[in-house]
């Protein structure tokens, strides 16, 4: 575990100097969403640090926009709607710079007799790096978000109905300095707060899509990346909101680029020796080889926890740089599988989850694959050199509703899992089909309204 970017006893200094005066706990919902309370700070470290707080059990059971919905066993009207202890988890204990005297900390989500909620998303990662643990393994994690910025607010955004938005550039501004010097005020602003709060930033670049950008992190063990991820994602948009901008990381936002959410997943032993490197071809180990096997063999079937959204299955069009494809290569951006680095830097990064993803279940799904490879000691088929765009390997889920039916019917999942998580997220996938089989697009009234 690494250290936390605020000790409690700075967080007890800072209350005491009247620095601090707001405490937010949060709890990651199923869409990868913070949500939570913001607490007065001489109560959090009073009461809510020995006895945590509660929240409605309908945050782990509910839509996008956070409907109650019928199918979860866990969160009902019959249930009675009751509800969720928070646990602070220290570790996550961080100030947030861009917000005036505000601390923030996630929480482990319970139930009130102290037992785990198993469908939570930070539980759920939790259970595949004990399963990693076990092996003593520890898993190393990169997740590399793309958002697109527009110069309208929010609130004019939402008056548009997010159509005719004036995206930050006009034309591809991929590595380009100009084109990012333009919005360099609010990278820097994000940059700079991501750095105060304890985050280590890398870099900052233009994407190919109009308006386009990826801020990277460095790597971390898995459970320290996923929560930084999700307080970055957050963080990102009310940094943009205070300057008067929004941000999108939505999967596909127009016919352009998606934004993409690439994830660099690596072993190591405590001690931290490289687990993936070896004497094999390309400089990777027997081991490697299996884990990896293990994601080509459960792609399709996990899909679901890489592309969670409706939305989500727009990006995967060829020549687009997001995957169709499960193939593996050597530093192959056509292949879902990409094999980087070398000796102790020899990672694999998985290609398919878009900036929509759930980073815990994303980074739970590729471990829980990857042991299934070093189970069964699947073999590796050879390393694709070539254009897997018009290759004959299997695809990735072309919609939402083939995804979720290989996630509802896969053993690896169920294993590894749980029937209770399979089932739970099975109903998460047929509330978010039902709602859009209902809906009526823009799509279909220009086709449709005269001309039909």
């Amino acid at each position: 575990m690494t250290a936390a970017p605020m000790s409690l006893e700075e967080l007890r200094a800072q209350v005491s100097d009247d620095a601090i005066d707001t405490v937010v706990v949060a709890i990651t919902d199923m869409q990868g969403r913070l949500q939570g309370k913001r607490i007065d700070a001489s109560h959090f470290l009073d009461d809510v640090l020995g006895h945590g707080t509660e929240g409605c059990n309908y945050l782990l059971a509910v839509d996008i926009e956070m409907n109650t919905v019928d199918g979860y066993s866990i969160s009902s009207w019959d249930r009675g709607y009751g509800d969720l202890a928070m646990a602070p988890d220290l570790a996550t204990l961080r100030r947030v710079p861009w917000q005036p005297g505000t601390a923030l900390v996630l929480a482990d989500v319970g139930w009130l007799d102290g037992t785990r909620v198993a469908e939570s998303p930070r539980q759920i990662l939790q259970r595949q790096v004990d399963r990693l643990a076990e092996r003593g393994w520890l898993a190393y994690v990169g997740t590399e978000l793309e958002f697109i910025l527009f110069d309208d607010s929010y609130e004019a955004a939402w008056d548009k109905h997010y159509d005719d938005l004036t995206p930050s550039s006009q034309y591809n501004i991929d590595y380009s300095i100009l084109g990012t010097s333009r919005v360099e005020p609010l990278l820097r602003a994000i940059r700079l707060g991501m750095r105060d709060a304890g985050l280590q930033v890398e870099s900052a670049k233009g994407e190919c899509n109009r308006g386009q950008h990826e801020i990277a992190f460095k790597y971390a063990q898995a459970m320290t990346t996923c929560d930084n991820h999700v307080f970055y994602k957050n963080g990102a948009k009310e940094i943009a909101a205070q300057q008067g901008r929004a941000l999108t990381f939505m999967a596909k936002y127009d016919q352009h680029e998606g934004n993409s959410c690439h994830i660099h997943l690596s072993l190591r032993t405590p001690e931290g020796e490289p687990v993936f490197a070896g004497k094999k071809s390309g400089g990777v180990s027997p081991l490697y080889e299996h884990f990896v096997a293990g994601q080509l063999a459960a792609m399709r079937e996990l899909s679901f926890w890489f592309a969670p959204n409706i939305n989500s299955y727009k990006r995967f069009q060829p020549g687009s740089f997001a995957p169709t494809a499960v193939m593996w290569g050597f530093d192959n951006r056509t292949c879902a599988v990409r094999t980087v680095g070398q000796g102790s830097a020899l990672r694999f990064e998985n290609r398919v989850p878009g900036g929509d993803v759930n980073p815990y279940l994303a980074v739970a799904a590729m471990i829980a694959a990857g042991l299934h490879g070093v189970d069964h000691e699947l073999e590796l088929e050879p390393a694709f050199g070539g254009n897997a765009y018009v290759s004959d390997a299997p695809r990735v889920p072309a919609t939402l509703r083939d995804a979720a039916e290989l996630w509802g019917n896969s053993a690896v999942a169920r294993e590894a899992f749980g029937d209770a998580v399979v089932d739970h997220y099975a109903n998460a996938a047929r509330v978010e089909m039902t709602a859009f089989d209902a809906a009526v697009t823009d799509w279909e009234r220009v086709r449709s309204f005269e001309r039909m």
